[in-house]
């Protein structure tokens, strides 16, 4: 207004001096409106938040020689690898209960297959729950809360309502040809077994293809408001089912399970040992395993194909440099270490995951973090990523740091739990190290030193050499369980272990 009466006043000022006070008066606008009402918002990062099923580390970006997984590689190659990143419970429903609740299971109190964490917890906010209210269109597709597979298959699971705007699931041909399974268990239902289907038909058939496919169709429906969106494939959990061009990928003589004698366990405590039995293999015969194994891989590339789809898809969108990618297994898992399958060990390959977070804008690409990370920081990361606000409570650590330098400085251990019908097993793992006790050592405990036993094959519990170590570690642990929630039996705990038939 000023510049307008001062031109009508005298034009010859239009002339020489409206150019320049004309841009000194939008600057001052531009102040004004700042002011006024805060600096420009950027647009928000989406979330694709891609969930697998009892994945072990067997991937080629993790070292391994055999499995031919290149799109979980590639997906690798644009953000951050995890290498030492751990569950909290080895078992499927406290695994993802604490990880999308940002809370411990002793916080949860969901140590079994059945236990729905509201019932504890009936107005906590979930990781989704929070991308809710605050303007984002938050969906699923598949299994990322609890599912019996392959029994709830096409149900709800023990889903969580408020966690969602839209809920699918899928339900393929594998699900309607379980009728034509192997399996080398059949003492153990399918859902706990050592089964197997080179299945007909392509991968979009398949549950896990229908899996990929809608994710997409839900990318391309809301690609142009803020979404997080989660994929949850059901494999490579057991039946191991998977089109047969992917068993084609792992001739027999390429597949070989870790063999005995295991003299070695002769040194750790009975519990140690106790998730599968009958010991070693569920029974299965040495070919059997073998078979398994194959399988296994089987499905661990047929889920990577499914996973190729969802990058491919959010290239084809434009949408790569917009949305933060996470990719997590529960648990991790046993193919025939120290004689045992599957999880709910306190070993290595029962409470290590496989973590990837690719994040745009973020500064490490291709790195790889030997940081000690656990699934429930996930929470605390994305919610950080966003800019969104960090609830109260939670029990896990953002790692924003590490994904612009993953050797950043971070003194965060990772504990694992399990449960042995009446007592829990209690570890703490740090870069080094992994110290385990049950019952608060009552029923023994063990110590490794992964830098001169990446096999687990010393317990040093009993070396003087380590006694320092072993203080220090057990200190942890006994700090950390100090007010352990504990009640009297797990709903589906028998014959010493926790197991439902359908995990």
């Amino acid at each position: 207004m000023i510049l307008l009466v001062a031109m009508k006043i005298n034009p010859g000022l239009r002339r020489r001096r409206v150019f320049s006070e004309w841009i000194v008066f939008c600057a001052f606008s531009v102040v004004l409106a700042i002011r006024a009402y805060g600096a420009p918002v950027a647009a928000p990062f989406n979330v694709l938040f891609i969930a697998v099923d009892d994945m072990n580390n067997n991937l080629g970006c993790y070292g391994h020689e055999v499995v031919q997984s290149p799109n979980i590689d590639r997906l690798a190659e644009r953000g951050v690898r995890f290498d030492r990143a751990y569950c909290q419970f080895p078992l499927c429903s406290p695994s993802r209960t604490s990880l999308m609740t940002g809370r411990r299971p002793d916080v949860t109190q969901v140590y079994d297959l059945k236990k729905h964490f509201r019932s504890v917890m009936p107005d906590v906010v979930t990781l989704p729950q929070l991308f809710m209210k605050h303007g984002y269109y938050a969906a699923r597709v598949g299994k990322i809360y609890h599912y019996g597979n392959p029994g709830q298959i096409g149900t709800d699971g023990l889903d969580d309502l408020p966690s969602w705007n839209e809920r699918i699931n899928p339900k393929g041909r594998d699900k309607a040809e379980e009728h034509l399974i192997t399996n080398h268990t059949p003492q153990r239902g399918l859902g706990s077994s050592l089964s197997l289907l080179k299945a007909e038909g392509g991968d979009e058939e398949q549950t896990d293809g229908i899996v990929a496919t809608e994710t997409i169709r839900l990318i391309e429906t809301h690609r142009n408001q803020p979404f997080f969106i989660a994929a949850g494939f059901y494999r490579p959990h057991c039946p191991y089912v998977a089109p047969k061009k992917y068993f084609d990928l792992y001739p027999m003589d390429k597949v070989h399970v870790p063999p005995g004698p295991w003299d070695y366990l002769k040194d750790v405590p009975a519990p140690a040992l106790s998730s599968t039995k009958p010991y070693p293999w569920f029974g299965a015969t040495l070919e059997q395993a073998r078979e398994a194994l194959q399988a296994y891989w089987a499905t661990i590339s047929f889920v990577d194909a499914q996973v190729g789809r969802l990058l491919d898809a959010l290239d084809r969108l434009n949408l790569s440099e917009k949305t933060i990618v996470v990719f997590w297994s529960d648990h991790g898992y046993h193919v025939g270490e120290h004689g045992l399958w599957m999880k709910q060990s306190e070993f290595e390959n029962s409470a290590r995951v496989p973590l990837i977070i690719a994040a745009p804008g973020r500064k490490a690409k291709g790195g790889m973090s030997g940081r000690t990370v656990e699934l429930l920081d996930l929470y605390p990361t994305l919610a950080d990523l966003c800019g969104l606000p960090i609830p109260d409570g939670l029990d896990g650590r953002s790692l924003k740091g590490i994904l612009d330098d993953p050797g950043a400085a971070w003194n965060k251990p990772a504990f694992t739990q399990v449960w042995r019908g009446t007592f829990p097993g209690h570890s703490v793992r740090t870069e080094r190290y992994r110290y385990i006790e049950w019952d608060n050592g009552r029923e023994g405990s063990q110590l490794y030193d992964y830098a001169t036993d990446s096999e687990e094959k010393r317990n040093l519990n009993n070396d003087p050499a380590y006694a320092q170590v072993l203080l220090d570690l057990r200190g942890m642990v006994r700090s950390h369980w100090a007010s352990e929630y504990r009640p009297a039996r797990p709903a589906n705990a028998r014959n010493g272990r926790t197991n439902g038939g359908n995990p």
